[in-house]
Parts: C-alpha cells; sequence; structure tokens
C-alpha cells in the first residue's frame, strides 16, 4: 500500500503582523478536516533563514501562503476561499 506524503503548506509571517495570526488560527481550523493531507509550516520572514527564503520566492508581503511551493496567497482570504483552494489539492 503507498502512503502519500502530505502536500506541504508554508506560511510566511512576522510576529507583529495581526493578518498573520488571523490566517494561522483559520488554517488550523481548516487543516484537520483534511486528515493528514497537508504539513503546516510556519516560516518568520525577519529572521535571516526567512528573508533568504522571502528574497528567492519574490515575497514582498506578509502574510504569504505556499502550497507545494506555490504561492497561492499574499493576503488572509476568506475561510471558504481557503477551503476552495485546499480541496483543489
Amino acid at each position: 500500500m503507498d502512503k502519500k506524503e502530505p502536500i506541504a503548506i508554508e506560511m510566511f509571517y512576522t510576529l507583529t503582523c495581526p493578518n498573520c495570526r488571523i490566517l494561522k488560527r483559520m488554517l488550523q481550523e481548516v487543516l484537520p478536516e483534511f486528515g493528514n493531507k497537508f504539513k503546516l509550516e510556519t516560516t518568520l520572514a525577519n529572521l535571516p533563514i526567512g528573508m533568504i527564503r522571502t528574497m528567492k520566492l519574490g515575497i514582498h508581503s506578509v502574510p504569504t501562503l505556499l502550497i507545494d511551493n506555490k504561492i497561492v496567497f499574499k493576503e488572509v482570504p476568506t475561510k471558504q476561499e481557503l477551503m476552495n483552494k485546499l480541496k483543489i489539492y
């Protein structure tokens, strides 16, 4: 039986960003509905490793959400927009 690896979701955030907290809370509410299909990682955009990744990916604002290494949201989506995007995968 093949076991699929979970799809990576990466959220870029900063500690002082109120919208980042909203998106993180929304992801924590929504992702359990998908079981083990997704794996959430968070990257602090103003740490050196985060800065390097944001420059390489062309990210200029937070929150930014990547699914499978593709930028899908550069702002806080509605809960329905997020659900619709996740269902595609």
